[in-house]
C-alpha cells in the first residue's frame, strides 16, 4: 500500500461519526465473571508494569487492567519508546532492577541498545517491540516469585465497591470489549472514535462486552485488615477522580513553594500537552501526499521550533526508532537517514496537543465531571473531553502532512520550510503503532490528576511535592524579587535555607544573607527515585490552541535569564505522596502521585514512572503480608517508623532504589549529577 492510500485510510477513519454518544450508561447487569486478586493495578503504563512486576515476584495474585491491549505506556501503546534518561544516572545505571532488565532485554533483542541510532535518547526502538519483551518480563518474574499474573487488556473500570465506612475499596466493576464477530479488528479506530464505548456497558456494533468485578482474594484476611489492595497507575487518575478523593489538576497558585508558577490563583484547565505519535519511513522515491481537508486549520501551529532545530534530518533522526545505520555521520551525532530507516514523531510545535481553556481542556476538572453526570453512579466515562482527543488525533495527522508537504513556519516565518516527499506515513496492525490508522492507541499523557496526600507533620493542607523541592533554579535572580511579594520572596528563601531554616525563621536573616540548600528535599519515607528536568510542553492561551498567532500561556516556561531554569536535582519518591485521603486500601503510581504542577514536569518519565510503581507494588505486598494499611507506616513522622524502615530496606535489597548515592542532609554536592 502507497503512503497516499495509508494517509488517505488513517483520514477516512478519523473522520467518522462515533458510533456512541455521551450518555449515562445502563446500571450493570450481572458480571459475566467475578476475578480474585490480591493486588488490583489499574493501568498497563509503564507504573502499573512495575507495580505487577513487584508484586508477582512478591508472590502475589496480581490483576493488571489496562485500556489498550499493549502493556508499558509510553514505551508501547504511547509510542514514546525513547527512554528519557539523565546522563549521570544513566552512566552509573542507578535504576530500579525491572527497569534495568527492560534495558537489557531491548538490548538483547536488538544486538545494541539504540537500535534506530537517536540523538534524544541512548536507547529508541519499536513500541511494538517494547509491548512484546514487556509482557514477557511480567511472565518471567511471575514463574520466579511463584506469583500470579491475571492479564486484562482492552479493559476500563466502571464503578467501585466500598465497604460500609466508605474508607476501603471492596470490589471493582470493570467493562472488557472485543470487536463483534465479522466487524474490524481491535485498533481499526481511534481512540475518540471508541473511548466512549468502551465505557459503556451494553454491547454495540463495534464491540461486544464482557463485565467483570475485580475482588479480594477469598484467602486473604478478614475483617478490618486489608485484603486486598487497588493501585490506580492510571495515565491521567481515573480511579482518584472516580473515587472522588482530593486532588489537583493543572497549575497550582503561585506560593513560596512553587515561586515559578504562572499564575496567582492557580488555572485548573491549563495541563501539559498530549501528543498522539506516529511513524514515518524514509522511502528512496517521493511519495504522493494528500493534503487532509482539515490540514488548513492546523497549519497555523506547526513549527520546527527553533532555528538551530530547523533541519528536517535533525527531526527524523531525533527519535528515529529503527536505523540501517548506513548514513554518513551528521551534525546531531548520528548517522544521516536513508531509505528504510523510521522515525516516531513526538514534537512540541508538531503533534502536541495543547489545550488549556474550560472549553477545550482534556481532563476534566471535578467540577466539569459533576456537570457530565460521570460521577453519579454508573456515569464514569473515562474523564476525558472526546473532541479534545479527536482534534489532538487531527492535529497529529496534519503534522506529518506539514513534515513531508508544509513550507510554513509558525514561529520562524517565511523561507525556512522545504518539502521532503520521500518519506511514507506508516500504518497497519503490523506498523510500529500496531494500529491502522497509524496513530499511537493512547496519546502520551504527560500530566494528569495529582493527588493531594494526607495532612501530616509540615503539611497541615496535604502532603505535596513542590517545585523548591526539586529545582536547582537561581532563586537570586531579580525575576523573582519582581514577581513574588516580599513576605513570599522571604519564606522562599527560608524554605531554601536547608539546616539553617529554624535560625533563618528565628533570628530573622534577610534573605540576601541566606545561603540555599544544593540538593532536594530528602524524604524519611522515601521509596524511589527520579531524575529529569523540569521539561515543560505548556498549554496554549487561546482556544482552540492551533487559532492563528496563538502562543504559550505566559509564566509557564522560567525565563532563560534564569540560570539552571530548567535543571532539576536528583530526587526521591516519599511514600506520602502516594496515599491519597479516604481511601486507607489504595495506593497511587505513576504520573498522579502528590506532586505539583512544576515538579510534575520532571515527576513523569520513563525510569521515575518505574520506580514509582515498584514502589507501590512493594508497599501492597508489603502491607498484606504485615496486615498494616500503609498509613500507618508514615502516620508518625517525623519520628522513627520501624516497619517503614522494613519496608525501604526491603525496596532496598530487592534492587529498587531509594535514593541516589552519597544522600545526606549535609552533602550540598550535586553539581556532578548532569
Amino acid at each position: 500500500m502507497t503512503g497516499q492510500s495509508l494517509l488517505s485510510l488513517a483520514l477516512s477513519l478519523i473522520s467518522l461519526t462515533s458510533l456512541t454518544s455521551t450518555t449515562l450508561a445502563a446500571s450493570p447487569k450481572n458480571p459475566d465473571e467475578t476475578v480474585e486478586c490480591e493486588i488490583l493495578v489499574i493501568g498497563g503504563g509503564l507504573a502499573g508494569a512495575a507495580a505487577a512486576y513487584e508484586g508477582v515476584l512478591a508472590g502475589s495474585t496480581v490483576c493488571l487492567t489496562e485500556i489498550t491491549d499493549w502493556v508499558g505506556g509510553q514505551v508501547s501503546s504511547q509510542g514514546t519508546s525513547a527512554l528519557d534518561e539523565r546522563p549521570t544516572q544513566r552512566s552509573r545505571l542507578f535504576f530500579p532492577r525491572g527497569y534495568l532488565e527492560l534495558r537489557q532485554r531491548i538490548e538483547r533483542k536488538y544486538k545494541q541498545l539504540n537500535p534506530g541510532d537517536c540523538w534524544v535518547s541512548k536507547s529508541c526502538f519499536l513500541p511494538r517491540d517494547a509491548h512484546k519483551l514487556l509482557f514477557d518480563i511480567l511472565q518471567d518474574a511471575a514463574k520466579r516469585g511463584k506469583g500470579t499474573l491475571k492479564w486484562f487488556p482492552s479493559t476500563v473500570v466502571k464503578e467501585l465497591e466500598y465497604n460500609s465506612t466508605g474508607q476501603q475499596i471492596e470490589g471493582a466493576i470493570a467493562i472488557k470489549h472485543q470487536p463483534v464477530e465479522g466487524t474490524s479488528p481491535l485498533n481499526t479506530y481511534t481512540l475518540s472514535q471508541t473511548i466512549e464505548d468502551w465505557y459503556q456497558y451494553e454491547d454495540s456494533p463495534r464491540f461486544e462486552k464482557t463485565i467483570l468485578r475485580f475482588i479480594p482474594q477469598q484467602n486473604s484476611p478478614q475483617g478490618n485488615l486489608p485484603n486486598w489492595y487497588v493501585i490506580d497507575a492510571t495515565e491521567t487518575g481515573e480511579i482518584i477522580a472516580l473515587a472522588d478523593v482530593p486532588y489537583r489538576l493543572g497549575i497550582d497558585p503561585r506560593s513560596h513553594l512553587e515561586p515559578s508558577s504562572s499564575s496567582a490563583s492557580g488555572d485548573p484547565y491549563c495541563t501539559q500537552g498530549f501528543t498522539y505519535t506516529f511513524a514515518m519511513e524514509q522511502t528512496e522515491e517521493p511519495q504522493t501526499h494528500q493534503m487532509p481537508s482539515f490540514y488548513p486549520q492546523y497549519q497555523p501551529y506547526y513549527s520546527y521550533e527553533l532555528e538551530r532545530l530547523a533541519d528536517f534530518e535533525g527531526v527524523f533522526t531525533y527519535r528515529r526508532i529503527f536505523s540501517s545505520r548506513k548514513g554518513k555521520p551528521i551534525r546531531w551525532g548520528v548517522t544521516a537517514p536513508v531509505p528504510g530507516d523510521i522515525s516516531m514523531q513526538n514534537w512540541t510545535w508538531g503533534n502536541d496537543y495543547r489545550p488549556g481553556t474550560a472549553l477545550d481542556n482534556l481532563v476534566y476538572t471535578r467540577q466539569q465531571l459533576q456537570a457530565t453526570g460521570q460521577l453519579q453512579p454508573g456515569g464514569w466515562m473515562g474523564g476525558l473531553r472526546t473532541e479534545t482527543l479527536r482534534r489532538g488525533e487531527e492535529n497529529a495527522l496534519g503534522y506529518f502532512y506539514w513534515l513531508v508537504a508544509g513550507t510554513t513556519d509558525s514561529q520562524l516565518g517565511d523561507g525556512v520550510k522545504q518539502p521532503h516527499p520521500n518519506h511514507r506515513y506508516l500504518s497497519g496492525l503490523d506498523s510500529p503503532m500496531g494500529t491502522v490508522h497509524g496513530l499511537s492507541k493512547y496519546p502520551y499523557m504527560r500530566e494528569g490528576r495529582r493527588i493531594i496526600g494526607r495532612p501530616y507533620y509540615g503539611y497541615p493542607e496535604g502532603f505535596t511535592i513542590w517545585e523548591i523541592d526539586i529545582a536547582r533554579r537561581d532563586y537570586r535572580n531579580d525575576y523573582y524579587q519582581q514577581l513574588l511579594s516580599p513576605p513570599t520572596y522571604r519564606s522562599l528563601w527560608r524554605a531554601l535555607a536547608g539546616l539553617k531554616t529554624v535560625s533563618a525563621i528565628k533570628d530573622d536573616i534577610p534573605p540576601a544573607e541566606i545561603t540555599r540548600r544544593t540538593r532536594s528535599t530528602i524524604y524519611p519515607d522515601s521509596v524511589g527515585i527520579g531524575h529529569y528536568a523540569i521539561d515543560f510542553h505548556p498549554c496554549m492561551t487561546l482556544s482552540p490552541p492551533e487559532a492563528p498567532g496563538n502562543t504559550e500561556r505566559e509564566g509557564e516556561r522560567v525565563p532563560q535569564s534564569v540560570k539552571d531554569g530548567a535543571l532539576a536535582y536528583p530526587f526521591q519518591i516519599p511514600l506520602r505522596a502516594m496515599i491519597p485521603q479516604k481511601i486507607d486500601n489504595m495506593l497511587v503510581a505513576g504520573k498522579i502521585i502528590a506532586n505539583s504542577h512544576i515538579a510534575a514536569a520532571a515527576y513523569r518519565v520513563h525510569s521515575f514512572e518505574w520506580s514509582s510503581g515498584a514502589a507501590a507494588g512493594v508497599t501492597a505486598a508489603f502491607a498484606l503480608e504485615t496486615g498494616t494499611f500503609p498509613y500507618q507506616l508514615v502516620d508518625e513522622l517525623p519520628r522513627r517508623e520501624e516497619q517503614l524502615q522494613t519496608l525501604r530496606q526491603r525496596l532496598e535489597t530487592n534492587g529498587n532504589p531509594t535514593a541516589f548515592p552519597e544522600t545526606s542532609i549535609f552533602n550540598l554536592s550535586w553539581d556532578d549529577w548532569k
